[in-house]
């Protein structure tokens, strides 16, 4: 028997679908006696010659593919051969789908594994190619298959991109770049080296390494260390600096579990931050360890239009170190998509919220750290990313929430008098958002074939603060009382990196500090 299995398309681990094989019979495909006694040829077809001989062959393999579809086929895997891994090694492709071949108990059993060994060998993003081949077994052995895998190695293990990202609603440019090495050490390792530099806002080194696998740990590993600086003079009147370290400890299609130790620095050098910023600046060390458990079963991550999709990311920081700081913070993001039948239109809607508490003694009385609150705001689209809904259309980034008044500073043009510069937001220790966004075809055909769509939106949110004592202030039916929302058309372009959204937003409520606006707007949103 012979038959190839290859996947549609190279898949990332967290966002691969389940696929049919594709399934191509060669003309010297043999079963085994058990498979084809009904398939039995007569003396008068085996003189045939030519394109009737063919013809003949053709329809005896097709009869076997039916007979294969229709009922399941015993069988056992005799072995599992490896070619054209000059520098991959054996082992490494052996653990990735020796097992899961060995394990089919049938032949539609062993078609369906071997899809799925070969989405993970390009997954492994080490292979220019991957071919399965299921050959007969020894005559001496009936009922028994070879697998032979084909892998064809990346010509070029160097790769990079460059390129030059807009933020809209930070009114800010960056400059990012990335380097990878592929398959240095012949275990699928991955090298990679990245640089960004923003514009008055953003600049960011980093270099990893990350592993398919390591030895008798079964899933992938990473290690990482970056240095990024983030400018948040605009929004809340301090700089970060982060030096940091992360490593990877379990990583699965549903499960995430990463350690992160960070050694982070808050400055003002404007010297206009309000009281509860400067509480907070100075250097301090962030431990943590964080825990992500996600189900994505949408048809899609640009356009959703059926299936749903569920985020649970729980974080505790401040451990092993007195010093450190100690809080947990706990997100959870649901979200669904219902097709409607008309126009190609869905219904996409969801739910978030998430709360941080700072621990230790007196815990509720203390301060969380600032940089790991919650925030509302930004153009980025709602509907794509699963990581928290902290998309707030219509608002500017980091424009929704608890504020403080800046310092006074004497001014420079009125002989002294001391002039206010703004206020800080502060962000939220609890938040809640939602969001509803309704897509549909445009009736051009040239953009539908484009795929080129409307929709229409509405998203709502709020937060408030918990420590320092703000819970004894705390009080749901205020709390539902000053959501903010915002409702709004546009049009989307979807690209296969990104979407563009061209939105007209109209500010429904908010507070008298937010900070939004009615009026066109700009949204480059990336799936996740």
């Amino acid at each position: 028997m012979a038959a190839a299995a290859d996947p549609a398309a190279d898949q990332h681990p967290k966002d691969a679908e389940p696929h049919e094989p594709s399934v191509e019979p060669r003309a010297d495909a043999e079963f085994s006696e058990e498979y084809s006694e009904d398939e039995e040829v007569d003396e008068e077809e085996e003189e045939l010659e030519g394109p009737a001989a063919a013809a003949v062959e053709r329809e005896r393999v097709q009869s076997v593919f039916r007979r294969l579809s229709s009922d399941p086929v015993g069988i056992r895997v005799h072995d599992v051969a490896i070619k054209g891994n000059s520098k991959t090694r054996d082992e490494l492709i052996e653990a990735e789908v020796a097992d899961l071949l060995r394990a089919a108990p049938t032949v539609q059993d062993l078609l369906r594994a071997a899809s799925v060994a070969s989405a993970r060998l390009h997954r492994l993003d080490v292979f220019d190619a991957v071919k399965i081949t299921l050959d007969a077994g020894p005559p001496e052995l009936p009922g028994t298959t070879n697998v032979v895998i084909e892998v064809v190695e990346a010509a070029n293990p160097v790769t990079g991109t460059a390129g030059v990202y807009s933020k809209p609603e930070a009114k800010s440019w960056s400059l990012e770049g990335s380097l990878k090495l592929k398959n240095l050490f012949g275990y699928g390792d991955i090298w990679d080296a990245s640089g960004a530099y923003g514009w008055d806002q953003t600049s960011e080194v980093g270099i990893g390494v990350s592993l398919p696998r390591f030895k008798t740990i079964p899933t992938p590993l990473m290690a990482r260390a970056s240095l990024s600086s983030q400018d948040w003079l605009k929004f809340s009147s301090y700089k970060e600096r982060l030096l940091g370290l992360s490593f990877g400890l379990l990583s699965t299609m549903n499960h995430d579990l990463s350690y992160n130790l960070t050694w982070r620095t808050l400055t003002d050098p404007l010297r206009v931050s309000s009281e509860a910023i400067r509480r907070q600046l100075g250097h301090n060390l962030l431990s943590a360890l964080k825990y992500t458990y996600k189900i994505d079963g949408r048809d899609s991550h640009l356009r959703p239009t059926k299936g749903y999709a569920f985020l649970s990311t729980s974080q505790v920081g401040g451990l092993w170190d007195s010093r450190a700081l100690k809080f947990f913070r706990q997100e959870f993001d649901a979200r669904g998509a219902v097709p409607l039948g008309f126009y190609n239109s869905a219904l996409n809607v969801g739910i978030g919220a998430g709360v941080i508490l700072p621990l230790g003694k007196g815990f509720m009385d203390s301060s969380s750290p600032v940089p790991d609150r919650f925030y509302l705001g930004g153009h980025s689209s709602p509907v794509c990313s699963l990581s928290g809904l902290s998309s707030l259309l219509g608002f500017r980034i980091r424009g929704v929430g608890p504020t403080a008044p800046q310092r006074l500073v004497p001014g420079e043009s009125d002989g002294g008098s001391a002039a206010p510069l703004g206020r800080d937001y502060l962000g939220g220790d609890l938040t809640v958002s939602a969001f509803a966004d309704l897509s549909f075809d445009l009736p051009l055909k040239l953009f539908r074939d484009a795929g080129i769509h409307g929709h229409a939106f509405l998203t709502v949110g709020n937060l408030a603060k918990l420590s320092e004592g703000e819970y004894k202030k705390f009080s749901v039916s205020e709390f539902r009382r000053t959501f903010r929302s915002s409702a709004g058309v546009g049009i989307i372009l979807p690209t296969k990196l990104f979407r563009v959204e061209v939105n007209y937003c109209y500010i429904l409520k908010q507070a008298e500090c937010d900070s939004g606006k009615t009026g066109i707007q700009f949204s480059f949103s990336s799936p996740m």
